[in-house]
């Protein structure tokens, strides 16, 4: 497993090992020790989600106060253009965002950490995305920002308008939102 810091160097972009034969392929997409030695970060999830969308559906920006999860993506079916931004008052980087292409083709897996909001647009006809996350999801505590925030300035490579939940589509601007 190779890890590769974004433009934000918390936020970091996995390329597993592929084993392939035959039969077909092996990655390893998660291992503590692997990644722990690789940037230092020593991560224990309690939860995993797995999401399946269509063409355009655009899911958030996320985050969540009180236990701020750190999230491992990777789209397992399809492709997806997988976006973090920086919510961490007093943070150098706050209120900007990166963004990367994970797709079942790429296998890359993106380590979005706690107090960064994340969202993702799929760009594939439907995608499967898996991920795990450092704290439990509490409804209580998600809180959203506007996909399309003009502060932020997310440059999302969307054809026409993205589906949205009803949520999401209501969503604060980023100088609107309580934050962590």
């Amino acid at each position: 497993m190779r890890a590769m810091p974004a433009a934000i160097p918390e936020v970091l972009v996995f390329e597993p090992q592929v084993r392939e034969d035959a039969r077909g392929y092996l990655l390893e997409t998660f291992n503590r020790h692997r990644i722990r030695e690789l940037t230092g970060l020593d991560v224990q999830f309690v939860q995993e989600n797995l999401s399946g969308s269509a063409r355009n559906v655009l899911r958030g920006l996320h985050y969540q106060l009180g236990e701020p999860q750190g999230k491992l993506v990777t789209a397992v079916r399809g492709e997806i253009f997988d976006v973090a931004v920086d919510v961490r008052r007093g943070s150098a980087s706050f209120g900007r965002w990166v963004g990367c292409v994970l797709s079942a083709s790429n296998r890359r897996l993106a380590w979005i950490p706690p107090g960064f909001a994340h969202g993702f647009l799929v760009l594939s006809e439907s995608a499967d995305v898996l991920y795990k996350l450092t704290a439990p999801w509490s409804a209580a505590s998600e809180r959203g920002i506007a996909w399309n925030d003009p502060q932020i300035r997310v440059q999302w490579p969307l054809a026409g308008d993205p589906l949205l939940s009803e949520k999401d589509a209501r969503a604060p601007r980023l100088q609107d939102a309580e934050l962590p």
